[in-house]
């Protein structure tokens, strides 16, 4: 098995939104790696350029951060094969390692808009050693800059940020700093290569939590009619829990929920609907226990939102 650290950097539309091509807002313009073994010792590293073929210059912003010059690019090779190139360095048995949950994504989107996407199956198991360090060393919410990390775990500067290389090494370098039992128990799930039937949905049991994904459906409005994606059950023994607050929209995407397992104490539910790039929808589905001053705040905010949807039609019934 390889354990292999990446990183990407891309590029976007120079000239903003308006001209952008929406099946690739971003376009990966370097790739960098380690492999790492069993006791994260870096054995080998993988670079390359690529060279643009989406967006003939770099944007402002891009550029500031990253120090690539145009012209550096076009020395690169197209992303057809630097994409075949990793994998095949990567080789048929691998765990992604990465800073963040985009660039997982960003990969997939790439290949696709390539007509690759059928040499990396999904969805995609990773680890991101952003949240894995959250968890360690801060609230397990909290996200923080690479830097920030490096400097806090006080790892040499060697060399600068924002290079897909370096930002590979210095995440392989925090990697050395994490418990392999808490690393092993948070994997990630990048959700981009969804399922498609019913057949195809995922129930993954955490150590904290539970996490289904869907079907797809051709209308939003269907997902929280579905039996399955609306049901609660218990994180630990998966018995149906007894709904104390129904689900409610916290916003056009986010639903929340608070149930009851008699033996195991609240749950608080969140569905997430997702848009494919096809026009169809999805949900995520997290269920993980909470405290009765979770479920007041949860129970506060239904509430609010209920008011506000009331003043909202009663206004404008008097227009």
């Amino acid at each position: 098995m390889n354990y292999i650290v990446f990183d990407l950097e891309w590029n976007q539309n120079p000239d903003g939104r308006k001209t952008r091509n929406d099946k690739l807002p971003f376009e990966i313009i370097e790739i960098g790696a380690v492999k790492v073994n069993s006791r994260k010792e870096i054995t080998d590293s993988f670079h390359r350029l690529i060279r643009p073929q989406v967006y003939n210059w770099i944007h402002d912003s891009i550029h500031e951060v990253i120090h690539v010059d145009y012209k550096d690019l076009l020395d690169g090779i197209p992303f057809q094969q630097a994409a075949r190139e990793f994998l095949e360095w990567c080789g048929p048995d691998w765990y992604f390692f990465t800073w963040g949950n985009q660039d997982v994504m960003e990969l997939q989107r790439n290949m696709k808009f390539y007509g690759m996407l059928d040499q990396l199956p999904g969805p995609v198991t990773y680890y991101d050693v952003q949240k894995l360090y959250s968890l360690s060393f801060d609230d397990g919410s909290h996200r923080c800059a690479l830097e920030h990390a490096v400097d806090e775990l006080k790892i040499g500067k060697q060399q600068g940020f924002h290079r897909a290389l370096a930002d590979a090494v210095y995440t392989a370098e925090v990697l050395k700093h994490l418990n392999n039992i808490m690393i092993i128990n948070h994997p990630s799930l990048d959700v981009y290569q969804n399922p498609k039937k019913k057949k195809d949905e995922i129930h993954i049991s955490y150590p904290e939590y539970d996490k289904y994904v869907s079907r797809e459906f051709v209308a939003k409005e269907r997902i929280m009619k579905d039996r399955e994606v609306t049901s609660t059950r218990c994180p630990i023994c998966h018995q149906p829990a007894r709904r104390r607050i129904r689900w409610f929209m916290n916003n056009p995407k986010v639903y929340f929920s608070v149930s009851v397992c008699d033996e195991h104490g609240l749950v608080r539910g969140k569905i997430r609907i997702h848009k494919t790039d096809e026009e169809k929808y999805f949900a995520v589905k997290t269920l993980r226990f909470t405290d009765t001053e979770e479920a007041e705040e949860l129970r506060e905010r239904k509430e609010l939102l209920r008011r506000r949807r009331q003043l909202k039609r009663n206004t404008g019934k008097e227009v």
